[in-house]
């Protein structure tokens, strides 16, 4: 028979901590192959294996949620890799554009006047960016739950905004830029349309299915959502 392991024992095994190992375990990403009498779990050296996978899909970023589903091969290790990589290349961007700015700040004697100007412009042109992608997102889709959606999916800067919000604004505008992003959304907002009930997922059937799952559980609109409500100080 097999070793069986306690969860100290695979906390052991993988350097994870005792309390990491059982959250995954009640989330379902892995599962104990025994019980002893005293109801205590027991993992294999399989489950040994999938905690290390999912280890490893962590510290690249992926949520847990896609985890499972990448464990269980419900959703393609390379599909989500692409997306990530996407994401990844978004915040490389923001981090680019920013770097440019305080690399022409400290070239030059910069006033506190013209930096204002400098923000204030790129703000405007966020905001300007973000507007257009709503609009390309949601433009001829006659239903009025739509115009709803559409200032859900709005981010309004506060007047004296934090550092954390200022970031996620900069960076929910270069996921706006990005063009598959932008035909997926726009994808999905077309099939809640042809659904006839724009509010509800369950009214969506058949072909389209498999499409508007693969539009939602995609990691750059789970960003969107979290960047989305960073900005309006939405609770987490």
């Amino acid at each position: 028979m097999n070793e069986l392991y306690s969860i100290g024992d695979v906390a052991r095994r993988t350097s994870l901590t005792v309390k990491t190992i059982r959250n995954w375990s009640d989330r379902g990403l892995l599962s104990p192959i025994a019980r002893t009498s005293g109801g205590n779990r027991r993992y294999d050296d399989d489950a040994v294996a999938r905690v290390e996978l999912v280890k490893t899909l962590r510290d690249l970023g992926i949520g847990l949620s896609t985890v499972r589903r990448i464990v269980d091969r419900q959703a393609a290790l390379a599909d989500v890799a692409k997306a990530h990589a996407d994401a990844l290349a978004i915040q490389i961007g923001t981090l680019q554009r920013r770097h440019a700015i305080l690399t022409e700040m400290a070239g030059r004697a910069t006033s506190t006047e013209e930096m204002t100007l400098m923000h204030r412009a790129d703000e405007a042109e966020r905001t300007t960016q973000i507007r257009e992608f709503l609009d390309h997102v949601f433009e001829g889709l006659g239903d009025p739950g739509f115009e709803g959606i559409r200032r859900s999916m709005t981010p309004v800067l506060p007047a004296e905004p934090e550092p954390e919000q200022q970031d996620a604004y900069a960076q929910l505008a270069e996921l706006t830029r990005d063009p598959d992003f932008r035909r997926t959304m726009r994808q999905s907002a077309e099939i809640l349309a042809e659904s006839g009930i724009p509010t509800s997922r369950l009214a969506i059937t058949g072909p389209q299915r498999k499409d508007w799952d693969s539009a939602v559980l995609d990691p750059r609109r789970h960003r969107y959502e979290a960047m989305l409500a960073t900005v309006n100080g939405w609770a987490a």
